[in-house]
């Protein structure tokens, strides 16, 4: 899951992204709304988590902006505006979801995790390739009911590849799967994770190969 956190202090900030990447999940951080907006219109997001009180204006007045972009992406509204009202404001505008300051960050990972099972209802939550079998839901790999052990970035890469087996995926796009927005990549940081990917998946006779394609990216197919 890839999220646009969208909240003004840094400290908030930081605390949430560090708790939400523990769970694998990407977060991009803007601390305005009209950096919030440029990031969400490049439609890489599963969930926005956004702010009330924002420096620019209250967090709410994004929504309808990203609906009018046809981005149905689910909202988590948070703010220490307490009342009735204010909750209600909050879903009236299109929030899916509406958490009151101070909350249990684990709360709010359930809450984005209900949101994402969601998007799972008209999609198949296994995929099969070789003899490794991916488990969307649970987010694992297995090989004969065997899970892989593999770190956040690999399994995102594995991910990503086998959503789409047999064609090439764009190297842009393996990295905008693995890696926020403002983290800062080496120019070999990727071909890393894959070449341990791949050794791993060798290890265990997945019967799948990664192939780099040149100056394009890389392709996932089942090999006998």
């Amino acid at each position: 899951m890839r999220v646009l956190l969208i909240e003004d202090e840094p400290e908030m900030a930081s605390v949430l992204k560090a708790a939400l990447e523990r769970v694998d999940i990407v977060v991009d951080h803007a601390a305005t709304l009209a950096d919030a907006e440029a990031m969400a219109r490049l439609g890489y997001h599963d969930a926005v988590v956004l702010d009330r009180r924002l420096p620019d204006g209250d967090g709410l007045s994004l929504i309808p902006r990203l609906r009018a972009l046809h981005l149905d992406v689910p909202v988590i509204a948070l703010t220490a505006m307490t009342g009735l009202d204010d909750r209600v404001a909050g879903l009236d505008a299109g929030a899916d979801d509406y958490m009151v300051k101070p909350f249990a960050t684990v709360e709010l990972v359930a809450r984005l995790h209900a949101l994402h099972r969601r998007s799972f209802t008209s999609r198949a939550n296994q995929t099969m390739v070789g003899r490794l079998t991916y488990d969307f839901r649970h987010r694992e790999a297995l090989v004969e009911d065997q899970a892989l052990d593999l770190p956040r970035r690999e399994r995102l890469v594995l991910e990503t590849l086998i959503r789409r087996p047999g064609r090439t995926i764009m190297r842009g796009a393996l990295e905008e799967a693995v890696y926020a927005l403002d983290d800062e990549i080496g120019s070999n940081a990727l071909d890393a994770h894959i070449s341990r990917l791949r050794r791993k998946l060798d290890d265990v006779a997945a019967g799948i190969e990664i192939r780099a394609i040149r100056n394009l990216g890389y392709l996932l197919r089942a090999v006998s």
